[in-house]
């Protein structure tokens, strides 16, 4: 049975301790009750993220992109990134700033970022990898569990993983990339 800490890890927001010392059944009826208020204030969103993919796909990017980075959250992009498909998500990915296309990223599942960066032009998905593996390295290490051999290798070559002790979390959370990338060296 996972914990409210584990079924919640996807807000990225700490969990209050007074939470996690609550009983099994208190901690699974609280995490189903946040799952409801959640589904309910974001209901409606797929709909609107999708009509917003099909909006843009009529505007030149030269406006789209300032736009984007200016007036919409990393986490609305996101949103419509998931509901607009890779290959159209990737003409919007090679075009928007790092920084901005980083915090993009960390709203994405994994598998889906992945997809993004192996269809994206070479040098500025390589940026992107630098970019993650220098300031969001355990983000970077889970996208990677779902990239193709090339794009691995290439996250292998600019990994240092020399600084790190064993018992890193970065490296205990992401133990089986950890032995696959020590193969490929």
């Amino acid at each position: 049975m996972a914990t409210i800490e584990q079924k919640l890890s996807w807000t990225e927001t700490p969990l209050p301790e007074a939470l996690k010392n609550l009983k099994n059944e208190e901690q699974e009826a609280l995490a189903r009750y946040l799952k409801e208020v959640i589904d309910k204030q974001t209901d409606g969103f797929d709909e609107l993220y999708h009509a917003i993919g099909s909006i843009v796909r009529f505007i030149p990017h030269f406006i789209v992109i300032p736009l984007m980075v200016e007036h919409i959250r990393p986490q609305i992009s996101a949103g419509v990134c998931r509901t607009m498909g890779v290959d159209q998500a990737v003409n919007y990915a090679n075009d928007l700033p790092l920084e901005y296309f980083s915090e993009v990223s960390r709203h994405l599942d994994n598998d889906l970022m992945a997809r993004i960066l192996e269809k994206m032009k070479r040098n500025q998905a390589e940026k992107v990898i630098l970019f993650e593996l220098l300031h969001h390295r355990s983000h970077m290490l889970g996208i990677a569990e779902h990239l193709d051999r090339r794009m691995l290798e290439f996250v292998v070559k600019n990994l240092d993983l020399n600084g790190l002790p064993e018992n890193d979390p970065t490296i205990s959370a992401h133990k089986l990339l950890i032995e696959k990338i020590r193969d490929l060296r």
